[in-house]
C-alpha cells in the first residue's frame, strides 16, 4: 500500500480545506438523498434569491459603496439588484420547458418507426462552485444561480474579498434563506479561494481575471471538475462607416464610465478613422459633460476600487505620457483630484498609442481609453485578430458589407452591434469567452445546460433489431449484404 493510499484524504487537507469539504459532502449528500430537484424547488430557490435582493436592496447598494469608497446607487440598482432579478426571472419562466427531455433522431431512422427512442434527459450535476469577482459583486453572485438553480443544483459560493462588507452581506443574506445544504457561502481571503478552487465540485464557475484563471484551472484540474471561465481582456470598439458619430462616442463614454470602467466587457481601447479622431475626441468630451457635469463629489461617478488598482491606473498614464501619447482628461468642471477621500479619476483618453505602452498589453479595468486611428478596415480586422480573442467586441456604423466584415472575420466571445456592453443583457443569448477571455457560457437555455448533465439514453425498440439485421455472430450474408448497401459515398 503507497502512502496516498494508507493516508485518509482528511488528513492530507489543511483545515480550510477540510471545513470547506465537509460543507462540499454534506450537499452531495443532501443530492444524492433527495434525487433530482422538481421543477417546483427549482422556483422555490429562484424565488429565495428574488426576495433577498428585494428585500436587501439598500443594503446592497450601501455596502458595494462602503467597498468602493464611492459608488452610485442608483448604478448598483440597476446592474446589481434589478439586472440579477431579471435573469432570474427569465429561468423562472422558462426552466419547466428546459427540462424537458429532448427527443433525438435514431440511426438509422428505421430504428424509430419499430419503436426505438432517443433521447436527451438534463440532469442534476449536483454541487457548483461559484467564485465571484469584486467589480460586481452583487450581480455576478446571483446571476449564475439563474442557471445553477434551474438545474437542479445546489451551490457553495466564495466571493470577493475585496469587498468585504458586501461578501459579509451575502454570506447573511443566504444563510437567512437557504439550508447549508442548499446554498453555503464562503468567505475569505487568497488561502481561503485556493483551497476552495480545489474542491471535487461537479462543475465549477470562476469569474475573474485570466492570469488568476490560470491557477484555478490546474486546481481544478486535480479533481477533473468540468469549469466554466468568465474572464476578460481588451475588447475592441471599432467605429466605421456611416456611424453616428455624436451617438457612437456617447455610448462608448457611458460603457467606459460604468463602474469607473471595472467592468470586464468595458471598451478598452477604440478604432476610429484617421480623418474622424478630432470629431471623436470632440464628441467624447461633449458627451461626458452632458452626463457628468462635475466628477469629484458626483454621486453617479464611481471610484476606482482601491489604492493598488489606482496605482496600477496612473501608471499606465505615466508611462504612456513617457513613450509619446497624447493623454485628453476629460473633467468638465476642472476639479482637482489630488485632494479627495476615495480614488476617482477622470475619464481619459490615451491618443496616439503604441504597442510598447503597458495600457495596450494589459486589461485597463478603468476609465481610461486608448484611441487608435486606421486607413482601412483590413487593417482594423488585422489588428484584432493578431492579438487575444476579446470577451467582446463592439462595431458602429450602417455599411453592411463592412459590418459583415467584421463580424464573420474577428472572433469574441460575444458581440454588440451600434452599442456597448448591452450583449450580456440579452438573457435569451449565452454570454462567455473564447480562448483567453473565457471558455463555457451561461445565460438563458445555455446556462442551464452549462450547469446540467446532458444524459443520452436510447430505449431499444421491442422486435430484434440485431437478429434482423444479422448484426450479432455469428455473421453471416445478411450483415454483408447490409454491409454492401450501407457502406458506399
Amino acid at each position: 500500500m503507497s502512502l496516498a493510499e494508507s493516508a485518509s484524504p482528511a488528513t492530507q487537507r489543511n483545515p480550510i480545506e477540510t471545513s470547506i469539504r465537509a460543507i462540499l459532502d454534506k450537499q452531495k449528500k443532501a443530492h444524492i438523498k433527495e434525487g433530482p430537484a422538481p421543477a417546483e424547488r427549482r422556483i422555490d430557490w429562484i424565488d429565495r434569491s428574488i426576495d433577498l435582493l428585494v428585500s436587501h436592496k439598500t443594503q446592497i447598494a450601501e455596502a458595494m459603496a462602503s467597498d468602493f469608497g464611492h459608488r452610485s446607487h442608483d448604478q448598483s440598482m440597476l446592474t446589481d439588484v434589478f439586472g440579477s432579478i431579471e435573469t432570474l426571472k427569465h429561468a423562472k419562466k422558462h426552466l419547466r420547458a428546459w427540462m424537458r427531455p429532448e427527443k433525438r433522431s435514431t440511426s438509422p431512422k428505421l430504428l424509430g418507426l419499430f419503436g426505438a427512442r432517443a433521447e436527451v434527459h438534463y440532469q442534476p450535476k449536483g454541487t457548483v462552485g461559484v467564485i465571484s469577482p469584486w467589480n460586481f459583486p452583487v450581480n455576478l453572485t446571483f446571476t449564475p444561480l439563474a442557471g445553477i438553480f434551474a438545474a437542479g443544483n445546489r451551490v457553495m459560493i466564495k466571493p470577493s474579498e475585496f469587498t468585504p462588507a458586501t461578501s459579509e452581506l451575502m454570506a447573511r443574506m443566504f444563510r437567512m434563506a437557504y439550508d447549508e445544504t442548499e446554498v453555503a457561502v464562503i468567505t475569505g481571503g487568497a488561502a481561503v479561494g485556493e483551497a476552495f478552487s480545489r474542491q471535487p465540485f461537479d462543475h465549477l464557475l470562476f469569474t475573474g481575471a485570466t492570469s488568476i484563471a490560470h491557477h484555478v484551472m490546474r486546481a481544478a484540474a486535480e479533481n477533473l471538475v468540468p469549469l466554466t471561465l468568465e474572464l476578460g481582456g481588451k475588447s475592441p470598439t471599432i467605429i466605421g462607416k456611416g456611424a453616428n458619430m455624436a451617438d457612437a462616442a456617447q455610448k462608448v463614454m457611458v460603457g467606459k464610465m460604468l463602474n469607473a470602467g471595472q467592468i470586464c466587457l468595458a471598451p478598452d481601447y477604440v478604432f476610429v478613422a484617421e480623418t474622424e479622431k478630432d470629431k471623436f475626441v470632440a464628441e467624447a468630451k461633449a458627451s461626458v459633460g452632458r452626463m457628468y457635469p462635475t466628477l469629484k463629489d458626483n454621486p453617479d461617478y464611481t471610484s476606482v476600487i482601491n489604492q493598488r488598482h489606482y496605482d496600477r491606473l496612473q501608471g499606465y498614464l505615466s508611462d504612456a505620457k513617457a513613450k509619446g501619447a497624447e493623454i485628453v482628461e476629460i473633467n468638465p468642471a476642472q476639479e482637482d483630484f489630488s485632494q479627495q477621500p476615495h480614488h476617482k479619476i477622470p475619464p481619459t483618453l490615451v491618443l496616439n498609442p503604441t504597442e510598447d505602452m503597458k495600457i495596450m498589453q494589459d486589461e485597463i479595468f478603468g476609465p481610461l481609453l486608448p484611441v487608435k486611428t486606421y486607413a482601412s478596415m483590413d487593417e482594423v480586422v488585422g489588428y484584432v485578430n493578431d492579438h487575444p480573442r476579446p470577451l467582446g467586441l463592439y462595431y458602429f456604423g450602417g455599411d453592411a458589407s463592412e459590418t459583415k466584415q467584421v463580424l464573420e472575420r474577428t472572433t469574441s466571445g460575444g458581440v454588440t452591434v451600434n452599442d456597448v456592453i448591452m450583449h450580456v443583457s440579452m438573457e435569451d443569448i449565452p454570454f462567455g469567452g473564447v480562448g483567453p477571455s473565457g471558455m463555457g457560457a451561461y445565460h438563458g437555455i445555455e446556462g442551464f445546460r452549462s450547469f446540467s448533465h446532458a444524459k443520452a439514453i436510447y430505449t431499444q425498440a421491442r422486435i430484434d433489431v440485431a437478429g434482423m439485421g444479422g448484426l450479432r455472430p455469428p455473421y453471416g450474408e445478411k450483415l454483408r449484404k447490409l454491409m454492401d448497401k450501407s457502406i458506399r459515398k
